[in-house]
């Protein structure tokens, strides 16, 4: 059963690296400029905020399983690319 959750931690890791980076593109073709950069901003903010949220003891991704640690992946790249975009640009 253990390996079974590391396995499903590897596959939700590369879950929130792909909406990230899907984010960034997205992100970079509406701004038209620094493609790669909003790409590593996006997968930057999807991966960290679940587990930022997890660190501080949020229990609404626990709770909420997958689709909870996705939409915390989403409004992450948002909020990392938002940034990004104040910063850069």
């Amino acid at each position: 059963m253990e390996e079974f959750f590391n396995a499903l931690g590897t596959v939700l890791l590369i879950v929130l690296v792909v909406i990230g980076a899907l984010a960034g593109l997205i992100a970079g073709r509406i701004a038209g400029r620094r493609t790669v950069l909003y790409v590593v901003l996006g997968i930057v903010g999807a991966v960290a905020l679940p587990f930022i949220l997890a660190a501080l003891g949020v229990g609404v991704l626990a709770a909420g399983g997958v689709v909870a640690i996705i939409i915390a992946a989403l409004v992450g790249a948002a909020i990392v690319l938002a940034l990004g975009k104040m910063i850069f640009d």
